[in-house]
């Protein structure tokens, strides 16, 4: 019973900035790995960007400079700040998480719902 609620989306111009923030709730011991996903219209959901609970950081070449995933572990949440916005970053943007409930637990998957980001002038 792990809850993902991702916020921030919205309408933006080209070469402006956006901040997208999900927050984990619930039944949480430790969250192992957080990813941010996208899904365009008519297109695949793509990986945009990962970043483990020590701290590793990936992310897909099409964001790689322009982007930035953070997390703050005290409050379950991971953000993705996104500057130099182009259209096609226009997407509904997911979260991810890999949560283990308890001490015991192996890291399940859970996903947010997710928000739309419109990148349009």
């Amino acid at each position: 019973q792990v809850q993902l609620v991702e916020s921030g989306g919205g309408l933006v111009q080209p070469g402006g900035s956006l901040r997208l923030s999900c927050a984990a709730s619930g039944s949480i011991f430790s969250i192992r790995t957080m990813r941010w996903y996208r899904q365009a219209p008519g297109k695949e959901r793509e990986l945009v960007a990962t970043i483990t609970s020590g701290g590793t950081i990936n992310y897909a070449d099409s964001v790689k400079g322009r982007f930035t995933i953070s997390r703050d572990n005290a409050k379950n949440t991971v953000s993705l700040q996104m500057n130099s916005l182009k259209p096609e970053d226009t997407a509904v943007y997911y979260c991810n998480a890999n949560v283990r409930e308890t001490m015991m637990s192996s890291g399940i998957d859970y996903w947010g719902k997710g928000t739309l980001v419109t990148v349009s002038s």
